[in-house]
């Protein structure tokens, strides 16, 4: 009995022992990141008949130390992790871009109102040389604004870029790191015939929760306990003690975007759509590099196109001080187009703006579907809303952009269109010189001073056919002529038919006028030809005449700087229904609305994610009042097993002394 009482009593020494050091290293790993508290299991040894009486217990064994781990509650924590990553990354990103654009002191809606108050003090004093000269300067001030905004979104594309390259490389850290864990999780728990090594387990799973920050993957337990690790789209990332690896290239549809690639077995790097892609600092990157970057890029880019277009052709239908016709206030940019980098066939495709008043603030994808020759056919999409875009039935034009494919393109290649992408950047003033700022019209009217009806003429606008017409070549004005018995005005240009709008906004019935015809005398309404549109009003008298001529007086006339002027509230873009304020505002709000969503859904992710932490701390994580309480505990079991090996000793040498 003694003899069975001694190996009780050491069998509960060192359960106790084993229970001893486990919670001392709990204790010791309390801020561990990852670590999950461990238990030693403690079972009973099999008891011991004895002759009849019964069976008596024979102490203790410990089978086994497991770690508190639950697999759900580690890999919810997971995506709400990899969730709460990409909304934070996008979040900061976008609060760049929102507080670029929402600056009112130094931002660009207060440069564009100090342009245009500008204008139109050169067109209240058009012969002042200091308000040409600070128009002159102001614009150039806004055109600064628009190039360093510009470049600043440019710069802010290389950040993601670099961005993107350490993310992919911390990727490739994480993955061989889970892939030699997994090698040696394996390894051992064959060598302890099945026994968990909670360490080296913990350690894979911290792993792949700081993966999972990166870019959103999901786990598959293989039998033999390795981890597969896969991103969202299934691509693999670990696969028991292989992981595979991750590279960055420039994206074969526009080389200015770094994406993500695999490398195959061959070393070749086969190239991930930015799509398939998501979670994590990664998939935040992407997604606000294709969701908000490019379009306001674009959408500033647009703008600045816009202006230059709308302002340099008003420009082009006034008179300057020294009696020319105005030239071209702004440069602009042209569409940029980029041949995909896996096309083999040398073709070119060629884009030029055809109105930019329809232009988008998309980029567009040219497919081609038919090659050999020069009526290759292809198709455009809208990638805004991947749609496909079918060319204006007149012009062939898409979305206000003239496309033109060279001969011997093959099927399956592509192009990616940019239209505006470049606009802010590439905007510029041309003109320095003061002078030749088209502020006066080129032609102008008067009224017969023999007239004898009250009859009068308004001032006359001139459009782009003005320009190279007969009646700007011709040396003498057009005059008009009044005959009461027909009630109609003649005398317009014989090769010019006129159109008539009607002081009400309808259109005479009679109108278009055959060259050379009378026009029907109706008070107020608008007559347009050769590029000339004016109107008579009041009661003109039967031979009263009206006068249209060149312009040779223009020194202190303002009135093609007041069109100049009224271009800041025209709606000169997105079809007719938006004005460059508009324009500016609606980027403004877009962005700022989407950097609110982007912060109030980070917010409520970063909760979500606290709450499912604190659940699976209250499983895994160590509590240090319990475990004091359980070395509390375990130390007495310790003292209460030595204290049965001592009674155990005693009547052993009890009876040794019997013997005696």
């Amino acid at each position: 009995m003694s003899n069975s009482m001694f190996y009780t009593g050491l069998s509960g020494l060192n359960a106790a022992q084993a229970a001893l050091v486990t919670t001392g290293h709990n204790t010791a790993n309390v801020n561990t990141a990852g670590y999950s508290r461990q238990s030693a299991q403690i079972a009973s040894n099999a008891g011991v008949n004895s002759a009849g009486t019964g069976y008596f217990g024979s102490g203790a064994k410990v089978v086994d130390v497991t770690r508190s781990y639950d697999r759900y509650l580690t890999t919810q924590l997971n995506q709400t992790q990899s969730a709460n990553a990409a909304l934070d990354t996008y979040s900061t990103q976008i609060g760049q871009i929102d507080n670029l654009l929402a600056n009112q002191t130094s931002g660009l809606d207060k440069q564009m109102q100090t342009f245009f108050s500008h204008v139109q003090t050169m067109a209240n004093s058009p012969a002042d040389p200091s308000a040409r000269q600070q128009l002159i300067s102001s614009s150039q001030a806004m055109v600064n604004q628009f190039n360093s905004m510009g470049q600043y979104l440019t710069d802010l594309n290389s950040q993601v870029n670099a961005q993107v390259a350490g993310g992919v490389e911390q990727v490739n850290g994480y993955t061989a790191q889970i892939a030699s864990l997994n090698k040696q999780i394996s390894l051992l728990g064959s060598a302890t015939g099945g026994q968990a090594p909670n360490d080296l387990l913990d350690q894979r799973d911290q792993l792949v929760g700081e993966l999972g920050k990166l870019v959103g993957v999901k786990v598959v337990v293989q039998d033999d306990g390795q981890y597969g690790v896969f991103m969202g789209n299934g691509q693999t990332l670990v696969l028991g003690d292989r992981a595979t690896r991750l590279a960055t290239v420039s994206a074969a549809s526009d080389p200015s975007r770094t994406a993500i690639a695999t490398v195959n077995a061959a070393g070749k790097a086969l190239e991930i759509q930015d799509g398939t892609v998501s979670g994590g600092s990664l998939g935040g990157l992407l997604q606000f590099r294709n969701e908000t970057l490019g379009s306001a890029q674009n959408a500033l880019g647009r703008m600045a196109i816009s202006l230059a277009d709308s302002f340099n052709a008003q420009q082009r239908l006034g008179l300057d001080l020294n009696g020319n016709m105005g030239q071209d206030f702004f440069s602009q940019s042209s569409p940029n187009v980029i041949s995909n980098l896996k096309n083999t066939s040398g073709a070119t495709l060629t884009a030029a703006f055809s109105d930019v008043g329809q232009l988008t603030t998309s980029d567009y994808r040219v497919d081609v579907k038919a090659g050999g020759g020069a009526g290759a056919a292809y198709t455009v999409t809208r990638l805004s809303d991947n749609t496909v875009v079918s060319p204006d039935p007149d012009s062939g034009a898409y979305d206000g952009v003239q496309l033109s494919l060279s001969p011997g393109a093959v099927a399956g290649e592509s192009f990616l269109v940019q239209p505006t992408r470049a606009g802010a950047s590439d905007l510029a003033v041309r003109l320095s010189n003061p002078a030749q700022l088209a502020a006066a019209s080129p032609v102008a009217t008067a009224s017969a001073r023999a007239n004898t009806g009250s009859g009068t003429v308004g001032p006359a606008r001139v459009d782009a056919a003005y320009v190279g017409s007969a009646t700007q070549q011709a040396t003498a004005g057009v005059t008009l002529k009044y005959d009461s018995a027909t009630g109609t005005l003649s005398g317009f240009p014989a090769g010019a038919a006129v159109k008539v709008t009607l002081a009400n906004g309808a259109i005479d019935p009679a109108s278009p006028y055959a060259a050379g015809t009378a026009v029907r005398y109706s008070a107020g309404a608008l007559m347009t030809f050769d590029g000339i549109s004016l109107a008579v009003s009041g009661r003109p008298a039967d031979g009263d005449r009206f006068t249209v001529a060149k312009n040779t007086g223009g020194v202190s006339d303002g009135s093609n700087a007041l069109l100049l002027g009224a271009l800041q509230a025209k709606k000169t873009m997105a079809g007719g229904s938006a004005s460059l304020s508009d324009a500016y505002s609606q980027l403004v709000s877009a962005v700022g609305n989407k950097a609110r969503q982007v912060e109030v859904s980070n917010a409520a992710q970063t909760s979500l994610t606290t709450q499912i932490r604190a659940a699976q701390q209250s499983v895994s994580g160590v509590n240090q009042d319990e475990e004091t309480a359980n070395l509390l505990m375990f130390q007495q079991m310790y003292q209460a097993s030595a204290k049965v090996i001592q009674t155990a000793s005693t009547l052993f040498d009890t009876v040794l002394g019997i013997a005696r």
